[in-house]
């Protein structure tokens, strides 16, 4: 990995400083927020710091192996601490009901990989070079000579290998593959992740699934593919939104699919799309940025206001005009 020796000791030196740590994340958690969260707070404990995890969401079911009981909680009104650290989180109004809990604190550090962080903390390192956020929190923890135990492990691996598609996406570093190997020589268990993460999942799931399959819709010579999820089918299937993690990949995978989307019913006119990209040359990150989101250019999101069918309509125009630019 690259060397960020001055951003490290900063950071390192703002955690000195500090007895009380809310370590943050982004609303809807996924792998890499939680395992980063959870880790660096483990990590900061065993420092004989006091520390708070705050999220506005509930951990996922498949994510609370590596999860003490009551460990992440939901944020509360007044609290105050002498440092807020955010993991994984592109921008400020992502941390959604937590943001407006710690938006007086002053000392504010922010760790994540996103291309499109918003650099909105006092202290802020940003590395798009790296395919998950529990990477960086790992070099964080070699940096600074803190032990890396076995519940870490857990932790720091789950956040990598989740937001590397299990290392198979184009992000995986050589590096990614030296950190995942260290992280099993201090303990991961990567039997129970795997069972955990990738082996394991509800009926709710599969019935949301066989919506997606029988639901979902090609354009441009099966190039682009689209479902929607909307608030019936969760009701309908006794699914969450969680169950709905990874889903867009089994449309994603299709062999003639380059860009898939998932269209997601927030409010009657808000919506969620989620994209994924297979291609180099189709940057999905910028085409959510159109929309006012971001992510990474094979993975990326954005909320959008409006009548369904519009959205729909824009999304779909906007993916093509991208396809037709990439030949």
């Amino acid at each position: 990995m690259t060397s960020h020796t001055h951003i490290l000791d900063e950071i390192l030196t703002t955690i000195r400083r500090a007895k009380t740590i809310c370590v943050v994340g982004h609303v809807r958690p996924d792998g890499d927020c939680i395992g980063s969260q959870v880790g660096l707070a483990l990590a900061l404990q065993n420092q004989g710091k006091q520390v708070t995890v705050w999220n506005q969401d509930a951990v996922p079911a498949k994510l609370r192996f590596m999860v003490p009981a009551g460990f992440v909680k939901k944020p509360e009104s007044g609290e105050k601490f002498d440092l807020v650290i955010a993991t994984d989180c592109a921008s400020f109004e992502r941390l959604g009901t937590v943001g407006k809990a710690i938006a007086k604190h002053r000392d504010f550090i922010n760790i994540d990989h996103h291309e499109s962080n918003t650099r909105y903390a006092k202290l802020n390192w940003v590395s798009a070079r790296v395919p998950a956020t529990g990477e960086l929190v790992y070099e964080l923890l070699k940096h600074a000579g803190w032990p890396v135990t076995p519940a870490i492990a857990d932790c720091l691996f789950t956040a990598v290998s989740t937001d590397t598609g299990s290392f198979s996406y184009p992000n995986t570093t050589p590096g990614t593959y030296h950190v995942a190997a260290d992280l099993v020589r201090n303990g991961a268990n990567l039997a129970r992740v795997c069972n955990e993460v990738y082996q394991s999942y509800p009926m709710s799931r599969a019935k949301l699934l066989r919506h997606v399959f029988n639901s979902f819709r090609t354009t441009k010579d099966d190039q682009v593919a689209w479902f929607w999820l909307r608030k019936r089918d969760y009701t309908r299937t006794g699914a969450d939104t969680n169950d709905s993690e990874g889903l867009i990949d089994h449309i994603r995978d299709i062999e003639p699919v380059v860009v898939a989307c998932v269209f997601e019913e927030v409010e009657p006119e808000l919506t969620r799309i989620s994209l994924r990209s297979k291609s180099e040359r189709v940057n999905v990150n910028t085409i959510a940025g159109k929309f006012g989101g971001g992510g990474h250019p094979a993975a990326a999101g954005a909320r959008i206001p409006g009548k369904p069918l519009s959205v729909q309509r824009k999304v779909i125009a906007a993916i093509k005009k991208a396809l037709d630019a990439a030949k």
